[in-house]
């Protein structure tokens, strides 16, 4: 795919990367892979593409196409979207099982890796995860806060977030469930357990629960943080062969190395695109304004829909990004080979450990030069990046 490139411009300073963290969605491989009985040695675990007569055509989570054949002496049960304990499935059928399911199937190994013989299929139906996602998602739109924590007081238990002008309180006691991003993900079901203690200022946080009635403050019943390092500027070097680029950071003036992995967002913003919001940038952005986080009462919480979040960068550019985020989503991914030399870019990344000298990329983003050309002291908004970059949550592979 061609890269985008204007012969020449002008980047006079780095804008703020807005990256909202995401909203759970059920984690149906995870919720299936711990519920007991799938400890056995012999077992798949994935989506249902297709079904025929007593066979299934199952996509396992690591991409592989197995067929799995199934006998009258297969038990099938169906467990509720989320949950993990056996104990609360409920007897099913092989006809119950759709397209677009998740399943677990316990069994024994074919004559090849792509065959499977199943004793028992756990099924997880592809529309109760939907429903179940929606209600999660609407609690965390209707009860949720999020922004950049600006105080943390472990003595308390409160942690103070700024979107915008506004700033919020975030209480916290013993039941709060704590979940942190680290490594090269910002996919919820990719966040490991957390404390309080991990959590510093310049973080970003979501959390929800019991809100007040001004909305300004909430008793946490889950918070969600992480620490994103924020990259603007122009390719160096782009190495395929061991995943790591150089960049000029406009920020800092310094030379960083980013590393690129399997995992890493890499989009090409389309030249009109760019303009586009290049433009919008250009006529919204305030000058020498601040971290224009998009508040959560647009849409009434944290929900990447809603805008709400840490979403946003220097200068504004509320509710721009959010759209923004949901084009880029449904453009076909790149690789590191489409990255050259002299490309601008802008980036997501996290520190594998603090300090280090390489960064991991979350998501890095080609054919932006317009964009920083246009809004020097501005950002985008790209809080619509959830789970299989699906905005508003998605799937649950």
């Amino acid at each position: 795919m061609m890269i985008y490139r204007r012969p020449a411009f002008s980047l006079r300073s780095v804008p703020f990367l807005g990256l909202m963290l995401m909203l759970p969605v059920v984690n149906a491989p995870r919720a299936l892979a711990q519920a007991p009985a799938a400890a056995a040695a012999g077992r798949q675990i994935g989506t249902v593409k297709a079904i025929a007569g007593d066979s299934i055509t199952l996509t396992t989570d690591a991409g592989q196409a197995v067929a799995v054949s199934t006998s009258a002496d297969t038990k099938v049960v169906k467990l509720a979207a989320g949950s993990t304990d056996l104990k609360t499935a409920q007897p099913s059928q092989l006809s119950d099982v759709s397209a677009g399911d998740r399943v677990l199937v316990t069994g024994k190994a074919g004559d090849t890796p792509a065959t499977f013989s199943a004793s028992r299929i756990i099924l997880m139906k592809s529309s109760d995860i939907a429903q179940k996602n929606a209600a999660e998602q609407s609690q965390w739109k209707t009860n949720g806060v999020g922004g950049i924590v600006s105080e943390v007081n472990p003595s308390t238990g409160t942690i103070v977030v700024a979107s915008g002008t506004s700033k919020y309180t975030v209480s916290t006691t013993g039941s709060t469930v704590f979940k942190r991003f680290s490594g090269d993900s910002n996919k919820y079901q990719d966040a490991k357990p957390g404390t309080m203690a991990e959590i510093h200022t310049g973080d970003q946080l979501q959390a929800r629960g019991q809100k007040s009635a001004d909305g300004l403050s909430v008793k946490a019943e889950e918070v969600v943080s992480g620490s994103f390092k924020n990259l603007s500027g122009l390719v160096l070097t782009a190495d395929p062969s061991s995943g790591d680029i150089t960049l000029k950071d406009l920020a800092t003036k310094k030379v960083v190395t980013v590393h690129v992995t399997p995992n890493t967002n890499i989009r090409q913003v389309p030249p009109q695109v760019a303009r586009m919001f290049a433009s919008r940038a250009d006529n919204t952005t305030p000058a020498g304004g601040g971290r224009g986080y998009g508040p959560p009462a647009r849409g009434g919480g944290a929900g990447p829909a809603a805008g709400g979040g840490p979403a946003g960068g220097r200068g504004g550019m509320n509710g721009g990004g959010g759209e923004l985020s949901q084009m880029i989503s449904r453009l076909p991914s790149e690789g590191l080979a489409d990255v050259k030399k002299g490309d601008a870019v802008m980036i997501v990344a996290t520190e594998p450990t603090p300090g280090s000298a390489t960064l991991t990329a979350v998501t890095l983003l080609t054919g932006v030069e317009p964009i920083l050309t246009a809004n020097p002291n501005g950002g985008m908004d790209l809080s619509g990046w959830s789970m299989g970059g699906a905005p508003g949550g998605g799937d649950s592979e």
